[in-house]
């Protein structure tokens, strides 16, 4: 239920997901998986960074008033558009705290 940290890759995009545009990013990799069995827990899967949900992009910025995502990066439609539009599969990424 949190962003991981680290450098992963942009590896698919989704264009009908829930949200408005979603990219896949390559979480977890072989050291998140380790990580995680120390501790005993899930490395959980499925993060994505994606847009506005389906049919609310009218609120923009205001999403991040509240951390309502479970472990996925949520910016506003224009962003993810931006982003969809620059950013080819494979484009490495690095999320920092």
């Amino acid at each position: 239920m949190r962003t991981p940290e680290g450098v992963y890759q942009i590896d698919y995009r989704n264009p009908h997901s829930d949200y408005h545009l979603a990219l896949h990013v390559s979480y977890p990799g072989p050291d998140d998986v380790s990580r995680a069995a120390v501790r005993g827990v899930s490395a959980g899967s499925d993060i994505m960074i994606h847009g506005l949900p389906n049919g609310k992009g009218w609120m923009g910025a205001l999403h991040r008033q509240k951390d309502w995502t479970a472990g996925c990066i949520a910016v506003t439609d224009e962003e993810i558009e931006e982003l969809w539009r620059i950013t080819p599969d494979g484009t490495a990424i690095e999320i920092r705290p």
